[in-house]
């Protein structure tokens, strides 16, 4: 007989719970026909509280040494509890990436903007230092160089 470990649903309508139980293979997952029940799974629980998954270790061990597999999440309990060692995560493809047309597209469009932002930053600097330069002059000097070209005027109209 093949055994498994796996999960059988229980609790209400959008209240899952679940009770971790060693069945035959052959049977369906709330069938009734379970061997043991080795655990329990509240999915509704937060994810770092104790009471989410509760595992009784010593019958998992006596299940797992007779033959049972677990099935995958089961198993990813079995690895958070150190009982099993951690599946390593399959290698991403690149499909999910855009193509190198778009991403030099994408590119493009954010050196041009970048670009854009530049040249409106620095006129607007620009235009703050027009703005700066003639209130740094003094009053003064202003009005001896109007007073100069009059003065000069008047010499050359008093020859």
């Amino acid at each position: 007989m093949a055994t498994v470990i796996r999960l059988a649903r229980f609790g209400a309508k959008k209240r899952p719970y679940y009770h971790i139980v060693v069945t035959d293979s052959r049977n369906a997952r709330n069938s009734g026909n379970i061997l043991e029940t080795v655990g329990k799974y509240d999915p509704m629980q937060p994810k770092g509280d104790e009471k989410r998954v509760i595992l009784k270790i010593d019958a998992i061990k006596a299940w797992m040494s007779k033959g049972a597999k677990p099935s995958d999440r089961v198993y990813k309990f079995l690895a958070n509890a150190g009982l099993l060692a951690k599946k390593e995560a399959p290698v991403q493809t690149k499909k999910h990436l855009q193509s190198e047309k778009t991403q030099m597209k994408i590119k493009d469009k954010a050196d041009k903007l970048a670009k854009i932002e530049a040249e409106k930053a620095a006129a607007e600097a620009a235009a703050k230092a027009a703005t700066e330069a003639p209130a740094e002059t003094p009053a003064e000097p202003v009005a001896e160089e109007v007073a100069a070209p009059a003065a000069e005027a008047e010499a050359t109209a008093a020859e």
